[in-house]
């Protein structure tokens, strides 16, 4: 199974900056052990833009989609044999980048 690994910043209490030789390592364990699925980290929130084409006219405005403390700073897509395992990896994610982790099985 597929799961969708979300990597949460926080503005006022962000992790660490130092933590990409150990997210490298990480990574690397992933592909080895076959749950590597992709990963990428994602630019700040002011680079983003919502597009919004439900109306009569497509919409574009700056910024995130929702005004929050908190962010999406990064994703991972991993596969594991169940929860149990994604959760495990997720915790060790957690320490090694320093910042929160959603895990969420992909439908």
């Amino acid at each position: 199974m597929r799961y969708l690994i979300s990597v949460i910043d926080d503005k006022d209490d962000p992790g660490s900056t130092d933590r990409q030789p150990a997210v490298s390592a990480f990574n690397e364990r992933l592909i080895a052990e076959g749950h590597w699925v992709f990963a990428g980290g994602l630019a700040d929130t002011d680079t983003a833009t919502v597009v919004d084409s439900r109306g009569e006219r497509t919409l574009f405005s700056d910024g995130p989609f929702v005004e929050s403390k908190e962010y999406l700073a990064g994703v991972w897509v991993w596969e594991a044999p169940d929860l149990d395992v994604a959760l495990r990896l997720a915790a060790e994610a957690s320490r090694i980048c320093d910042r929160k982790i959603e895990v969420r099985p992909f439908q």
